[in-house]
């Protein structure tokens, strides 16, 4: 604890903070991209104590936000059928699929079981071996590893009752999408540490160039996000659009060779779609072909879903950075973590649960007063999550 202690201390975080304000001279609106560093931004206050100037756009990256509603529902359908062991981490559970969740689908007799790991996945179809057991298998680079992992070891040990419902995403085709999209506002990045750890950095000097954009590669302690946000606007008030490694304690330029060699040997490069924003080309993983009879979508025959999302849920609109999670009109009153309208107020990475969670915005004073004193060390998150909006 004395370790992540040092990167969360309030007199060093001041230090940063008088930086940026005596270094920003405008306005500048800058993004993170990852779920776990929006969490921690709200969570400690970090963009109500930053100067007018530097906005925080919150970023796509919530793994279970993205999941596209086609492969929720395909997942519920798999999950119903009486021969399917249908494995999970907890958090999708909650997910709404067109008219259920996956809670729902246990509820009416299904056997969908939370794990915590896949390889727990491949342990029950060990078992199990007159059962299907599937495991469900999203993320972004920082999960597919040991799912590739897992993959590899069902091939290895002969375990033919297994198969992964595949639904892996990669963050530089997304960084590409949204700097294309007409409505983009984001002038710099803050890239996600986790998924630098296992892909390295070499993907991001090309990105930077093309869009004239700062990206700086940032852990999730307040310290590394203040630190993050720092070097961005250093950049931009220089003009300056380069890649910067403030993560140097778990990031290496060539990211982690092990994990990208079992990536590179099960999955495959494809179009995915993403929820709420659409198809972006190349920027999900799919099972090879060497590797494609342990393909859930391959095994089940799961084609011709009709999908229907939410009229009242803008969850796309936040996922783009487009919208804050309050400006939504569902937020706090029709969508709350109980009966969650879209995915975003569901994970435990999602914008709108991070808002709903950490956040009075009917009492800004409050707000104000818990933020500083989040900063300061003097508020346990535990406070905070006893007084969420609604």
């Amino acid at each position: 604890m004395k370790y992540l202690e040092e990167f969360q201390d309030p007199e060093l975080a001041r230090v940063l903070l008088e930086d940026i304000r005596a270094t920003v001279t405008r306005p500048w609106a800058v993004m993170e991209v990852c779920g776990g560093q929006t969490h921690s931004i709200i969570r400690h206050g970090i963009d109500q104590l930053l100067p007018d100037e530097v906005e925080l756009i919150h970023g796509p990256g919530c793994p279970v936000c993205v999941t596209p509603l086609e492969v929720i529902d395909k997942a519920l359908e798999i999950a119903g059928r009486p021969e399917v062991i249908f494995c999970s981490f907890g958090d999708m559970l909650r997910v709404p699929g067109t008219d259920r969740d996956l809670f729902r689908v246990r509820g009416e007799g299904g056997d969908v079981r939370v794990v915590y790991s896949p390889l727990d996945a491949l342990r029950i179809a060990r078992e199990n071996p007159h059962r299907e057991v599937v495991f469900f298998g999203i993320g972004f680079e920082t999960t597919a590893p040991p799912n590739a992992m897992t993959v590899h070891q069902a091939r290895k040990q002969g375990i033919t009752n297994f198969s992964m419902l595949v639904s892996h995403v990669l963050v530089p085709p997304a960084i590409e999408a949204i700097m294309t999209s007409p409505d983009c506002r984001v002038q710099g990045f803050l890239a996600a540490g986790h998924v630098c750890s296992v892909m390295g950095t070499e993907e991001y000097p090309q990105l930077a160039e093309r869009h004239k954009v700062p990206i700086v590669v940032t852990g999730f302690e307040p310290l590394d996000i203040l630190e993050g946000i720092r070097r961005t606007v250093r950049q931009l008030e220089r003009g300056e659009h380069t890649v910067e490694n403030a993560y140097q304690r778990a990031v290496r330029p060539e990211g982690n060779p092990a994990a990208r060699a079992m990536l590179q040997d099960v999955f495959e490069v494809a179009d995915r779609a993403w929820r709420g924003i659409g198809v972006i080309p190349g920027s999900g993983w799919r099972l090879s072909e060497r590797y494609r009879e342990f393909d859930a979508e391959h095994r089940f025959d799961v084609t011709g879903i009709t999908t229907r999302e939410s009229e009242l849920c803008r969850s796309g609109e936040v996922l783009q950075g487009l919208i804050k999670p309050h400006q939504c009109e569902a937020f706090g009153t029709v969508c709350t973590p109980r009966n969650p309208l879209g995915a975003t107020m569901v994970s435990t990475e999602g914008a709108c649960a991070a808002y709903y969670l950490y956040r009075r915005l009917g009492a800004p004073a409050a707000a104000t007063a818990t933020a500083a004193a989040t900063a300061a060390g003097a508020v346990p998150p535990t406070a905070l999550e006893a007084s969420p909006v609604g």
